[in-house]
């Protein structure tokens, strides 16, 4: 893909079947793996960090053994003055730098798609009405921090943004940016996110009219 997206990094397809063990690796399938090369700090003085397409050579059945992670993400977006138009937020990781739309683990007595918004406010400060339904999912390989490598599965929830604070969790931390669609979908690296971007329409908001 190249155009209003930008370049892509080296990718594999793969489809997921319930989330299990079987990988169909013909390409053009809804699901794909970003193969990203992420540097790590070596536990070992001299030694050097392998790339996340090598370590996964190294060990190809992490795609094969199940063991898939999930996370719940955030699509925040608001309205363009009083017209139809919007602009979603983007932020930057803080290991890597690299723009994402916020994201994080699973959290314990919350549902996913308020694990979504907890993820929004501490990342970026922003607060609105979430869809309890996801709108989408990507996949991705995750560099842990103990140099392993784990596929995983990232649940979208909308968030159409009503309020937006100047303290929050992580602030300083982070670069945020209120970004067209267009523009949010050549910033993030993940093919899946990048094109359920450039197709975001919102579901269920206060449109203006």
């Amino acid at each position: 893909m190249g155009g209003r997206h930008g370049n892509i990094i080296p990718t594999i397809s793969i489809r997921c079947f319930n989330r299990s063990t079987q990988l169909d690796l013909s390409p053009g399938l809804p699901y794909f793996i970003n193969l990203m090369v992420s540097k790590k700090k070596s536990a070992k003085a001299g030694s050097k960090p392998k790339p996340l397409l090598q370590q996964l050579a190294a060990k190809p059945e992490k795609l094969f053994d199940g063991k898939w992670k999930q996370q719940y993400a955030a699509l925040c977006f608001r309205y363009r003055g009083d017209g139809p138009s919007i602009e979603i937020l983007v932020v930057t990781s803080r290991d890597s730098g690299r723009w994402i739309i916020p994201k994080g683990w699973p959290i314990e007595r919350k549902a996913p798609h308020e694990a979504a918004a907890t993820e929004a406010w501490e990342e970026a400060g922003v607060r609105g009405k979430v869809r309890k339904k996801p709108i989408g999912r990507y996949t991705y390989l995750k560099l842990m921090q103990d140099g392993d490598v784990a596929p995983c599965i990232v649940d979208i929830f909308q968030i159409e943004i009503k309020k937006a604070a100047n303290d929050f969790k992580e602030r300083g931390e982070r670069t945020l940016d209120w970004v067209s669609p267009d523009e949010a979908a050549r910033r993030v690296r993940e093919v899946e996110l990048k094109s359920l971007l450039v197709e975001f329409k919102p579901l269920g908001t206060d449109k203006p009219v």
